[in-house]
């Protein structure tokens, strides 16, 4: 007889990670982090979508998008977010 991980095939790839985004501002905040190229800091960018208006993180993203030469737009979004941010106050 032959073992059953042998007859049946693998249904899920043991490397790949599974993500389980249940609701919109998880995976708008998982979007946006890689965007931005920082995957790793992806739970930040949901906690910010959680809990910040979504047009002032439209505004924030669209100005890091139209930035040609920025080294690391993490930093740049984030310094837009608070840039917008005591503008309205």
């Amino acid at each position: 007889m032959e073992k059953l991980d042998k007859i049946l095939p693998k249904r899920v790839d043991p490397e790949e990670k599974q993500r389980y985004i249940t609701q919109e501002f998880q995976d708008y905040g998982y979007r946006l982090a890689c965007e931005l190229g920082e995957e790793s800091r992806k739970a930040m960018y949901i906690k910010l979508a959680k809990n910040k208006p979504r047009a002032l993180l439209e505004q924030a993203r669209s100005y890091v998008v139209d930035y040609p030469n920025a080294k690391n737009k993490g930093k740049l979004f984030l310094w837009k977010i608070k840039d917008l941010e005591s503008k309205q106050k």
